[in-house]
């Protein structure tokens, strides 16, 4: 299947930074067979932030499953993680 707009999503990451963040969402994903197609993150000070883009097209979880999962994660390292379609933050976030 194709990569279409609805198979992209942006997941965001924000908390008090500390060890595994990044591998607790990439765990997920990658056992979700989500392809993850850019990531950026920063710490200011003891905040961690970061963005990712990603195509879940050959994902077995539909978007809501994959969400709640993603959120569960978060919650386990202390982070709040969201998940959105691609199409949906572009619309959101237009200039």
């Amino acid at each position: 299947m194709a990569a279409t707009e609805s198979n992209r999503i942006v997941i965001t990451v924000l908390g008090k930074n500390r060890a595994g963040i990044v591998a607790a969402v990439a765990k997920i994903l990658g056992e979700a067979a989500v392809d993850i197609r850019d990531i950026t993150q920063s710490i200011i000070e003891d905040i961690f932030t970061m963005t990712m883009i990603a195509d879940m097209s050959a994902s077995g979880l539909d978007f809501s499953e994959l969400q709640e999962r993603l959120a569960e994660a978060g919650d386990e390292v202390g982070v709040a993680v969201q998940m959105q379609r691609e199409d949906v933050f572009n619309f959101m976030y237009r200039l």
